[in-house]
């Protein structure tokens, strides 16, 4: 059975319509997951948590290269398919579960490497849960809508909250576009492959502040940083003046202009004074 094939035969056979609300958009191209594969550069001694497996074209190929994969599927009735489909496997886990719930001790998950097809609805709630996580990724491949993975990447002045915290956490790439005519069904959208390397060690001793401090930053993106800063009482007026004149940064300037770096920056004058 061929690969490009195998969704609609494997749905027909089980009885499965995929669900859009679940982002169930399966690959029908095996090129891609060639691609998927070289981006995480796999070794026999590496663990793998995929999300969102589906009916398991992905899961076969990664569990050729590691040592074990561990997928996550909410899904029922995939779960099914999934424990069908690759009960030859022996270092396959398939475990039913919403990702949220996950505890990665449950499964022995010290080490581990995360690749998936990510469910389009889930990509910011799983970047933030596994980066700000105290046991990281080594590596992070996933594909994910290409307006999303644009957004992650993004630089001033296109800066968001969801690029920020993503470049805080590790160095971010898109290593390839992937058509909308490489799933089953079609999305509406075409997809990336993007590929995260988290840094070992944080980059602001006090996360909290950190991520409270951009939130602020961000909560008027129309207005001046300034202005938005001093609403959400991070600092007051006088004082944020200051502190934008010390570390070169307009007092007009917006949230999405700003580099994490300067965000880095500015947030250190805060917390020297809190």
């Amino acid at each position: 059975m061929s690969l490009l094939t195998s969704p609609k035969v494997i749905c027909h056979q089980y009885q499965i319509k995929p669900l859009r609300r679940r982002g169930q958009n399966f690959l029908i191209n095996d090129f891609v997951i060639k691609k998927v594969l070289k981006a995480a550069d796999l070794k026999k001694q590496d663990n793998v948590l995929e999300i969102g497996p589906g009916l398991g074209a992905l899961t076969k190929e990664l569990a050729k290269k590691a040592k074990e994969v561990v997928a996550i599927e909410i899904d029922q009735q995939l779960v099914m398919v999934l424990k069908n489909e690759l009960k030859d496997y022996q270092n396959i886990k398939i475990v039913q579960k919403d990702i949220r719930e996950i505890k990665l001790s449950d499964y022995g998950l010290k080490s581990y490497k995360i690749v998936a097809n990510l469910p389009f609805n889930i990509t910011g709630l799983v970047l933030k849960r596994f980066l700000s996580h105290s046991i990281k990724p080594e590596t992070i491949v996933v594909i994910l809508q290409k307006e999303v993975g644009q957004r992650i990447i993004a630089q001033p002045p296109r800066m968001s909250k969801l690029s920020v915290m993503t470049q805080f956490y590790g160095q971010v790439r898109i290593v390839s576009n992937i058509k909308k005519d490489n799933f089953w069904p079609k999305p509406k959208v075409d997809s990336v492959i993007l590929k995260i390397k988290p840094f070992i060690s944080s980059r602001f001793q006090d996360e909290n502040l950190f991520f409270q401090t951009v939130r602020a930053g961000f909560s008027s993106p129309r207005k001046y940083l300034l202005n938005n800063l001093e609403k959400s009482a991070m600092i007051s007026k006088e004082r944020g003046k200051e502190f934008f004149k010390q570390i070169n940064l307009d007092k007009k300037i917006r949230a999405q202009e700003l580099s994490v770096e300067e965000w880095i920056k500015l947030i250190q004058k805060i917390s020297s004074k809190k």
